[in-house]
């Protein structure tokens, strides 16, 4: 295997590890980061989706113990079920419509201009959100487990957002629970909860459908790309956690509106293809 290839894994690794769940669209940050390395091609825009199953594993690490009780617990456990079913209906929204869009989503939207309307637009309704936030009408539900399906349901359509190019999946759960009840916390977890079935999903669809690009020379690559997620993801989800409980998601908000703009340049100077 070629060293070369083994080190743009491990960045993309990192990449995906360290933006898959801040509010910030870790592809649009992976297609920049593809680019930059000059590393393109179907196999690729594979690998990239098939990585954030690194970064998922990071979340089921963490979360283990709570993931583990709320499984021993489905049979019998009223707050398990609740728990199992609130992610479910928060999943199933976004699932469906993109499987039943994807074709259209990938031969349309991914243009330069709505990869960065996403990504402005997106950085202030962060703003309006977090404002809403300091003067105290988000603030009802302050952990997950007081989570109520219409919650739930509402979240989960609100994640459908996310399947236009640059809105961000993370940010469209965690400021889409933030606007219908949610404290900072309690917003940030469902969203990482949420992404297990989504992401999941979505690397085994692609797989199913991609996987006569693949063949056994390619194990070391995606390897290396699924560790290396999982490692920076870990670390990420843990500062964003501490993050959150003392800070507010504004400076994100700016970097969205900042990159949205880096996107224009990059695209109409013609450095980077934000239609892959």
């Amino acid at each position: 295997m070629d060293i070369a290839l083994l080190i743009k894994a491990a960045v993309m690794g990192v990449v995906e590890g360290l933006t898959e769940f801040l509010p910030i669209s870790s592809t649009g940050h992976l297609i920049l980061t593809a680019t930059l390395l000059g590393w393109e091609g179907e196999k690729v825009k594979l690998f990239e989706v098939v990585i954030q199953t690194g970064a998922i594993l990071a979340i089921v690490s963490l979360y283990f113990e709570r993931l583990w009780q709320v499984v021993v617990g489905l049979p019998s456990d009223r707050s398990a079920q609740r728990f199992a079913a609130n992610v479910l209906i928060g999943f199933l929204p976004a699932a469906v419509a993109g499987v039943l869009f994807i074709d259209v989503i990938k031969g349309v939207l991914f243009s330069p201009m709505v990869v960065a309307a996403g990504f402005i637009v997106g950085g202030f309704v962060i703003l309006w959100a977090e404002h809403l936030q300091s003067r105290g009408e988000a603030s009802e539900v302050d952990d997950v487990d007081h989570v109520r399906w219409t919650d739930a349901l509402k979240v989960g359509l609100i994640q459908c957002t996310a399947l236009v190019p640059g809105v961000s999946r993370s940010g469209a759960t965690i400021i889409g629970a933030m606007l219908v009840g949610f404290n900072r916390k309690a917003a940030t977890e469902f969203s990482f909860f949420l992404a297990i079935p989504m992401l999941f999903g979505a690397a085994a669809y692609d797989l199913y459908k991609n996987h006569h690009l693949l063949g056994a020379d390619d194990l070391p690559l995606f390897g290396v790309g699924l560790v290396v997620s999982w490692l920076s993801a870990w670390v990420c989800v843990r500062w964003l956690l501490r993050f959150v409980g003392h800070h507010s998601f504004v400076p994100f908000a700016w970097y969205r509106i900042a990159f949205g703009l880096l996107i224009l340049v990059t695209a109409y100077g013609g450095w980077v293809d934000w239609s892959a």
